[in-house]
């Protein structure tokens, strides 16, 4: 096959490099010549690494050849665009492409951003063009995501497969749509993570070590933000809204235009969430909590079903806790997603701010915790106190998790508190996703562990949490926020009854 790429920067660069290894003469084009240049030396140096490495021929080299003008691309059977973001310079290119290619060429677009529909209807045979959305680097990056646009043909969707799976990539399929699959399904992370700092229930840095610490991701929303640039995060969460007509999940925060007004863009400008201007790094090293031990046969109960309070008794066991489903305890543990009916008294109480904050609770001398499971891949506890909290139980609590293994972070009062709230948002915007038919369950969870380097995807996450504690996180912060942002999807709804309603007939 002879593929074609229209612009030779890194995203172009990159693919026409796949492109070669798979065995494809390739034709790379751009109309700036010393970015063709420069595009063409990226090809050639990452094919000499490949094949020194043993992942391409050591002649895949030779199947590059450039084009300074569109007509090169004459005989090309697949094109592939990588030109920048602008809907009209896209739409210019796949009006001239068509004039150029042959009437059975298939036109793809490399958008991240950009509805597919909208650029297809630039071209004359709008049912050969498809969305080949690949992740930036493209020679390191497994993930494709290849989206129908409302035009789009089998022919073209299925060699747009093809050559996915040919070049070695794990391939996923998205209808149109604001962000397609993986980018839509992961904008609570980023969205949430503002929201919790508007409303100062954590620091950033807070909420980037407990995403860390407690669920397993390499970096927090914020440090995320920086990486990849305050301002083109911004620019994104306004085309959302955009597209969306104002869907309240998806709104840019005040934060962002905060930001990019000031400057502050993150590493590019030296400074964004974080400062990076000292060269011993922006931030300080994660604590290491300390090994479960200590328990030393002190007697807890530990209230409630699923799989937080579930996971707390095999740690308390393994720290050497004796614990007590009745009567008398020194601490007590309220761990289900629902509070408990009969808690017990006279003992410090830690509850689960899952179903709402712990204010809602009204027991004013407790302390509100929350984990995320599964507890065995966790390193963090977040722990919230009210207004009647006594010191000794918050130290109670400090020691009770310190013992278990978990370090602690005390954090504001909140449904869910930080990570449980920004993990449920994730699981309920994915079920929207998949319920609105823009993608299966597998390809959302390939799509944000290989695309977006989560831990896991959303629906393992609903499946680790549960779904009757993801719908208590919701409900809570429906109940005490009223905002239309927290409803859950159809889906959820659905699937938490049906598994609710399973596990009673059990």
């Amino acid at each position: 096959m002879i593929l074609g790429v229209v612009g030779a920067g890194t995203m172009g660069a990159g693919i026409a490099q796949l492109g070669c290894a798979a065995g494809m003469r390739t034709v790379l084009h751009d109309p700036l010549p010393e970015a063709l240049e420069a595009g063409e030396h990226r090809v050639r140096d990452g094919l000499e690494r490949w094949a020194a490495k043993g992942r391409a021929d050591a002649a895949a080299a030779q199947l590059l050849v450039t084009a300074s003008s569109l007509q090169g691309l004459a005989e090309c059977e697949l094109v592939i665009e990588a030109a920048p973001e602008r809907p009209d310079l896209k739409r210019e290119l796949f009006a001239g492409l068509s004039r150029v290619c042959a009437e059975d060429a298939v036109l793809a677009t490399n958008t991240s951003s950009i509805p597919v529909t909208s650029l297809a209807g630039a071209a004359e045979r709008s049912e050969n063009v498809v969305g080949m959305h690949f992740f930036n680097p493209p020679p390191l990056m497994e993930l494709l995501e290849v989206i129908r646009a409302d035009q789009t043909g089998d022919r073209a969707l299925a060699l747009a497969r093809q050559t996915g799976e040919a070049m070695g990539k794990r391939v996923i399929l998205a209808s149109d749509g604001p962000g397609f699959l993986v980018n839509r399904c992961g904008r609570p992370f980023a969205g949430e993570g503002l929201r919790l700092l508007a409303e100062r229930v954590a620091t950033h840095d807070q909420i980037d070590r407990i995403c860390r610490m407690g669920g397993g991701f390499r970096m927090g929303p914020f440090e995320l933000m920086d990486l990849v640039g305050i301002d083109v995060g911004f620019e994104v969460a306004k085309s959302f809204t955009e597209l969306s007509f104002g869907e309240p999940r998806w709104r840019p925060s005040p934060i962002q235009a905060r930001m990019v007004a000031a400057g502050r863009l993150g590493r590019k400008t030296g400074r964004g969430y974080y400062d990076y201007s000292d060269e011993s790094g922006y931030r300080p090293e994660d604590p290491e909590p300390r090994a479960p031990a200590g328990g030393d046969g002190m007697l807890v109960a530990i209230l409630g079903d699923g799989p937080v309070a579930n996971g707390l008794r095999e740690r308390a066991r393994a720290a050497g806790y004796e614990l007590r489903e009745g009567g008398p305890a020194e601490l007590v543990v309220d761990a289900g997603p629902i509070p408990s009916e009969h808690i017990p008294g006279g003992a410090p109480l830690l509850a689960l701010c899952a179903s709402g904050s712990l204010a809602s609770r009204a027991e004013h001398g407790a302390v509100g915790f929350h984990l995320l499971p599964p507890l065995d891949e966790s390193r963090l506890v977040e722990l919230t106190r009210g207004p009647g909290t006594q010191s000794f139980a918050a130290e109670a609590a400090e020691e009770f998790f310190g013992r278990l293994g978990f370090h602690g972070e005390w954090v504001e009062d909140a449904p869910g508190l930080v990570l449980g709230r920004i993990a449920c948002q994730l699981v309920n915007e994915a079920a929207f996703a998949v319920g609105e038919g823009v993608g299966s369950e597998q390809d959302v969870d390939t799509g944000l562990v290989l695309g977006l380097n989560h831990p896991r995807g959303p629906i393992a996450w609903g499946e680790a949490i549960g779904l009757e504690h993801v719908m208590a996180v919701l409900d809570g912060l429906w109940s005490e926020r009223r905002e239309e942002r927290y409803r859950p999807a159809p889906l959820l709804v659905r699937k938490a009854a049906t598994a609710t309603f399973a596990r009673r007939t059990s």
